[in-house]
């Protein structure tokens, strides 16, 4: 049994030396200035979420942790009676309160509970005519130009030194469910998807990926939903023509199958694009997955080679 089940991941933080330049790259990429000061900046997207990405002035940048939501107060007070840690107010836009706490491999968790929502800013959708289906009739397609509409913050993928110990970690705190189990050949598993326990209600294929690795533990890369697949295609041509680097994609995944485009932020981390991606439900169970379907996609770019990742913070 688990000590609280979690909703969802929240927001991801970094550091960083420059703020004006990762506000640059953050608006190409799709969101929206929430919070910003000579010390922090904090972006939003247009959904729900107050908060999605943060960055603290330091000189060094760095992956700094990530915000994982849980469902109540009560259920905050829990994990920090089960890790001797404080419960305190989140001085973030949309408040709530935050017990901070650290995994295995070091990596700062954020546990957030009673933050306010914002309100979300509506985007339009044009139908999709499909084979047989023919929702648009009488209008034509027009999509708009610019960059990509991010909606919330989907996943983090980290790097660590033992599977097993990191996945034992999340689960005894946050009830995280095993979607699919990587393993390099049988019983031998290296890494796992895992979503959030919803009960009956849907819920991402996965919310945090595990996978241990032959390099120090590190930050791998965080997860951003957009608003469609022409959202995604339209934003993919925005941070071209502003000569942002690029990594992976664009391409649709066999595990969790989202179609996807990763990018580097000024830093080098890689942040994603993602949409369309597989949603379940707790009884939904889980699989057993490949280091082929790992690496591979359904069409699309194949995956450059894994770079080395930083220590985390």
């Amino acid at each position: 049994m688990s000590i609280v089940k979690a909703h969802d991941v929240a927001y991801v933080r970094f550091r960083a030396p420059d703020l004006a330049m990762m506000e640059d790259f953050l608006t190409d990429f799709g969101m929206l200035v929430a919070e910003r000061s000579d010390s922090r900046l904090a972006m939003r997207g247009y959904g729900e979420s107050a908060v999605v990405h943060v960055t603290e002035r330091d000189e060094e940048a760095a992956f700094a942790g990530f915000g994982i939501w849980v469902t109540s107060l009560d259920d905050l007070q829990k994990i920090a009676v089960r890790d001797g840690a404080e419960v305190s107010p989140l001085d973030l836009p949309g408040g709530g309160y935050v017990v901070r706490l650290r995994d295995p491999d070091g990596f700062v968790v954020e546990v957030v509970a009673g933050q306010v929502s914002a309100d979300p800013i509506p985007l339009h959708h044009t139908p999709w005519n499909h084979g047989g289906l023919y929702p648009r009739q009488g209008s034509s397609k027009r999509v708009a130009q610019g960059p990509s509409h991010v909606k919330r913050l989907g996943h983090v993928v980290l790097g660590v030194s033992n599977f097993r110990r990191s996945e034992a970690w999340y689960k005894e705190r946050f009830g995280l469910v095993t979607s699919d189990e990587i393993q390099l050949a049988p019983g031998m598993v290296i890494g796992a998807f895992l979503r959030c326990d919803r009960g009956d209600q849907p819920c991402d294929h996965h919310t945090i990926f595990l996978l241990e690795r032959p390099v120090p533990p590190g930050f791998m890369h965080a997860a951003f939903e957009v608003a469609d697949f022409d959202d995604l295609m339209v934003g993919h041509e925005y941070l071209k023509k502003a000569s942002r680097e690029h990594f992976w994609g664009v391409g649709r995944h066999y595990l969790g199958s989202q179609i996807f485009d990763y990018w580097k932020d000024p830093w080098g981390h890689e942040i994603e694009h993602w949409t369309d991606g597989d949603q379940l439900v707790t009884a939904d169970g889980g699989g057993i997955g490949s280091v082929p379907e790992l690496m591979g996609v359904q069409w699309g770019m194949p995956m450059p080679p894994l770079p080395d990742t930083k220590d985390p913070a």
